[in-house]
């Protein structure tokens, strides 16, 4: 099992680019469902889960590789998809598996995918996914941990869903493309990558007007197509926005390319407070660009986490640990999910001095960590866990990061690139 071997105290300086959105990469993918021909990505991250998702569509008997010439380019032809069905196998190591679901009954009026899994951060029903399928008139049935779904054709309908759910937008989105008459999806999540799906949607043939607000109105069509010109997937704001809090802890002076700042907002205000300057802007071949400047010590910073445009619950664990070594007391509430404080007992190890009281951190920031082993939890745990080794002294051993390799692309790389001290341990 991989292990990241960190020597902390290094300042970072220089340029990371910021890959494809792991977020807008596997629904992207799963949309490829939806056309009976060729659909290819650019810019898709290389991670551990957007391999198995293109192993869950060849498992169905999709075409799905990437480029040889071209690494960051996917090729997915569904043209020849013969077994609507994602298996236990497969799915029991990544929750957005569910994301097939609706595009294999909409184009077949049928489906059958395991129940999923993913990162043991708290409940994360798809009971919101399987309410709006039924609303538009699908029959579906939860038998022996598969959810079996048929529909002759999905009949357009308004959707409320109970709470914003990410994945649960998107599926109902893409069903709802090939539904018969109009779907308004209201309460809908608003995270950039749905506008990044929709648009894609949008160049297969699909009529859709609202994404990226609160209320989708979808008009379905008969069938899509494959889309002329290849779909570049947005840059993970998660991944700039962890860079960015690595830099601020560490200090230094680095530029993200290909990051959007108006992706941020909440993220870089609560940086700014905490003495971190940050500019952004666009180059003159249109490529965005963040610039992450800090010196001396930070000041403690509280926040609370929400559903997009408010502070991510992605970004809360990488946040804590720049409170850490921050100067002051910072109270960290988690309003999204009921778990996802499983990283402090690990950041404690370091030296870190927090205190938990039900969906709140009380985290009093100390000068320095120390370099300590510590163990991942969950794909947002391990990113905090290595911003702790950087800025602590001495050695830092983060093992089980095979978590950190379903959200980021080579992480070690990148930093090492901008002068950090750190290597990857194969084991």
């Amino acid at each position: 099992m991989d292990k990241l071997n960190i020597r902390g105290g290094h300042r970072l300086s220089g340029d990371i680019i910021v890959s494809g959105a792991k977020n807008a990469a596997l629904p992207e993918l799963c949309a490829a469902l939806l056309v009976a021909g060729p659909v290819t990505l650019d810019n898709v991250p290389r991670l551990q889960d957007v391999a198995t998702t293109l192993k869950v569509l060849r498992t169905m008997g999709a075409t799905a590789e990437r480029s040889s010439s071209q690494p960051d380019q996917v090729l997915i032809d569904a043209s020849t998809i013969n077994t609507p069905e994602a298996p236990y196998e497969l799915v029991k190591t990544m929750r957005a598996s569910i994301l097939v679901l609706g595009p294999l009954l909409a184009r077949f009026g049928q489906a059958t995918v395991s129940l999923p899994g993913g990162c043991a951060i708290g409940s994360r029903p798809v009971d919101q996914h399987i309410k709006g399928l039924q609303a538009m008139g699908a029959d579906i049935r939860v038998e022996h941990g598969n959810i079996v779904a048929r529909a002759a054709r999905l009949k357009g309908a308004r959707i409320t869903t109970d709470m914003v759910t990410v994945t649960g937008t998107e599926n109902l989105l893409m069903a709802a493309t090939l539904a018969e008459g109009e779907t308004i999806l209201e309460n809908a999540a608003q995270e950039p990558e749905i506008p990044d799906l929709a648009e894609l949607l949008i160049k297969m043939g699909a009529r859709i007007e609202g994404h990226g607000t609160h209320r989708i109105r979808i008009q379905g069509v008969e069938r899509l197509h494959s889309p002329s010109v290849a779909h570049r997937i947005v840059a993970d704001r998660i991944e700039a926005g962890t860079f960015l809090c690595a830099v601020a802890a560490t200090g230094g002076d680095v530029t993200l390319r290909g990051a959007r700042a108006d992706h941020l907002d909440a993220v870089i205000d609560k940086l700014r407070e905490a003495g971190a300057h940050i500019e952004s802007g666009q180059s003159a071949a249109g490529e965005d660009w963040i610039r992450v400047q800090s010196e001396g010590r930070l000041r403690a910073v509280s926040f609370r986490t929400s559903e997009y445009p408010a502070f991510p619950t992605d970004m809360q664990a990488q946040f804590m640990a720049v409170n850490c070594i921050a100067e002051g007391v910072a109270r960290v509430s988690e309003t999204i999910f009921e778990n996802r404080f499983m990283h402090v007992n690990e950041l404690v190890r370091l030296g870190a001095h927090i205190a938990v009281d039900g969906h709140t951190a009380i985290v009093e920031g100390i000068p320095r960590l120390s370099g300590a082993a510590v163990m991942a939890t969950d794909l947002r745990a391990s990113a905090s866990l290595v911003i702790a080794g950087l800025v602590a002294e001495g050695q830092t051993v983060v093992d089980r990061i095979y978590h950190l390799d379903r959200g980021y692309d080579r992480m070690e790389a990148k930093l090492r690139g901008v002068g950090a001290d750190i290597e990857r341990i194969k084991g």
